[in-house]
């Protein structure tokens, strides 16, 4: 809703005005000075003045002026004397329209609706105008259709004041798009706080997001702000939903519904603009038939779902997000041989994108900050039935008994001698001596 400000020296019109367009939501403060109407133009930000045009001492093309020069605002003009020359004066100033009077209050309402609704797409233009390319959205990396679609959800409900409930498998990447709702939103020079249901008790849960007074508990010796009001004006993210107890719910349910709350141990209610992202790798559907979760929680949360696939869903982005995770890790070696990006390609990877990165992790910490070999792999994920280039394991012993068998040939065929070992197996020595390290070969 906008904040306006009604200018007439009659004081029954003004509150006339000003009854008509509170009733509609909006912000309204009045006026029947002028010279106040300056002051207040100069030391408030309105988004639409309303200004009788004839008025003693100071004109409303005066007011019009001065509220054009404070930059995004339209200017209504009211005006008993309709002639063809004030109206294009005034709207060659600047002004976005005249109302004649007597006019119909319907009449008004209509103008002002518009008038606000055009501001709001403005302010949403500019803002993406200014949205920064190296914000978290580009850190969602992946070109398959289960990512595109993914983005064009986030980019949509981004500039909306939605609840957006963000489901899928654990590693998927639910936070990563929460982030990239508040990068791509209007609240995004505001803070993002997250906060995960499932790491804390109940009542120490209660405190966190509704903060307490001094004295609410056992060592609370001063009082403390929740998340939701370290929030203010940005967003919360509530990973794990899923897990919160049916009290905490209730609770969690009246503050989406009322945009207040009340502190543990306290009395006072506390406004909060937030907006809310939830997540949760639960089906919260089958929750409320076991009576796990309010149902009426749920409707209040579903307003905008979006799944995350998971990473076997969007197999053609495995190795763009390995290169990604090398980059990051500032691998000297991003590019991967044909080999270990078949190796990846094959995995199922149930553990997603979260399983993709920590295994890549190790992997380059095994390499010695050599090229990445299947072995690295291999030797971290010993578990999964990985398979080679031939899609079967190398012999009896797996890659890591073919990798061994291999360097004690070289040896024996060398007499020993690590360096001409190394050229023949075609690795660096320094390699070579971490391999042999990890397969129990003394030097």
């Amino acid at each position: 809703m906008a904040k306006i400000l009604v200018v007439d020296d009659e004081p029954k019109m003004t509150s006339l005005i000003c009854g008509t367009l509170e009733d509609e939501g909006h912000r309204v403060t009045t006026t029947v000075d002028p010279k106040e109407a300056l002051e207040l133009i100069d030391k408030h930000s309105f988004d639409i003045v309303v200004t009788d045009l004839s008025m003693p001492g100071i004109s409303g093309m005066e007011i019009l002026d001065r509220a054009l020069a404070r930059g995004n605002t339209e200017v209504v003009m009211m005006t008993a004397y309709a002639t063809a020359q004030t109206a294009v004066e005034a709207m060659k100033k600047g002004a976005a329209d005249y109302l004649v009077k007597p006019f119909s209050l319907d009449e008004m309402s209509l103008l002002i609706k518009k008038l606000s609704e055009k501001q709001k797409l403005v302010s949403l233009a500019d803002h993406f105008q200014t949205v920064d390319k190296n914000s978290v959205a580009s850190e969602f990396v992946g070109a398959s259709t289960a990512a595109e679609t993914v983005k064009k959800l986030v980019r949509q409900v981004a500039i909306t004041e939605a609840t957006v409930l963000l489901t899928g498998k654990s590693g998927t990447g639910k936070e990563l798009a929460a982030r990239m709702i508040h990068d791509l939103s209007p609240r995004r020079d505001h803070p993002f706080i997250a906060v995960n249901s499932a790491a804390l008790t109940e009542s120490l849960l209660e405190s966190e997001l509704f903060g307490h007074e001094k004295g609410a508990f056992t060592g609370a010796v001063a009082r403390k702000r929740g998340r939701f009001e370290l929030a203010e004006k940005g967003t919360i993210f509530l990973d794990e939903i899923g897990e919160m107890s049916p009290a905490m719910q209730s609770k969690l349910l009246r503050v989406l519904e009322e945009r207040q709350l009340t502190r543990v141990g306290g009395v006072d209610t506390v406004e909060v603009d937030v907006r809310v992202l939830v997540a949760t790798n639960r089906d919260l559907r089958e929750e409320i038939k076991t009576g796990g979760f309010r149902e009426d929680l749920y409707f209040r949360l579903n307003v905008f779902p979006i799944e995350m696939p998971t990473l076997s869903e969007r197999g053609e982005d495995v190795l763009a997000l390995a290169g990604f995770f090398l980059k990051a890790q500032r691998f000297p070696y991003p590019e991967l041989d044909e080999e270990v990006k078949k190796l990846l390609r094959a995995y199922d990877w149930p553990g997603n994108v979260r399983e993709l990165k920590n295994v890549l992790e190790r992997a380059v910490i095994l390499s010695g900050g050599e090229p990445l070999t299947v072995e690295d792999f291999a030797i971290e994920i010993d578990d999964k039935p990985l398979v080679g280039a031939g899609g079967a394991q190398s012999t009896e012993g797996g890659l890591q008994g073919a990798e061994k068998e291999m360097i004690l040939a070289a040896l024996s065929k060398t007499g020993g001698n690590k360096t001409e070992a190394a050229r023949l197996l075609k690795i660096s020595r320094r390699r070579l001596y971490s391999r042999m390290k990890v397969h129990g070969i003394s030097p």
